[in-house]
């Protein structure tokens, strides 16, 4: 399945609203260079498909764009409710990221959940960690794998 990266997004602290930055370094097992929530951890990149946002600005009148939510990376084209924890995403000819993790739980005092009024990571965000480092940018094509091996690494790092 592909689809496109409409934005990425960055923010200094966690809990808190991200600012749309077009593009970013992604450092391998580490995260989006200058975000808050890159580190040694599973959550290194959220990502959030740009059809919830527009469904949830619709649906509930809200007056969001990218990085509202707080994801680090907008995509169209793909359905990330679809993809299972140990599938791939890999972004232009360079990021690989494993995703380890489907929705969270909205912490008590979120901003995002103050300034919204509404989430919709818990149900239709996700997370990974970084297995090849890059850059990611708007407009890059970005496509999932499924149940990647060791094996079948190098086939993706060759095209």
């Amino acid at each position: 399945m592909n689809g496109k990266v409409e934005a990425v997004c960055i923010s200094e602290k966690k809990g808190v609203r991200k600012k749309n930055v077009g593009e970013a370094h992604i450092i391998e097992n580490f995260g989006i260079e200058n975000d808050a929530h890159a580190g040694n951890w599973h959550r290194q990149v959220s990502f959030l498909a740009s059809e919830s946002i527009e469904r949830a600005k619709q649906k509930w009148g809200l007056k969001v764009s990218f990085g509202d939510f707080a994801e680090n990376i907008a995509t169209s084209g793909i359905d990330l409710i679809a993809i299972q924890i140990g599938d791939w995403l890999k972004i232009g000819n360079e990021v690989i990221i494993e995703i380890t993790q489907k929705g969270k739980k909205c912490h008590v005092g979120c901003e995002v959940m103050k300034f919204t009024g509404r989430c919709i990571f818990p149900l239709e965000g996700i997370f990974g960690k970084v297995i090849r480092g890059g850059v990611a940018k708007i407009g890059q094509e970005i496509r999932t794998e499924n149940g990647i091996s060791n094996q079948s690494l190098n086939s993706l790092q060759q095209g």
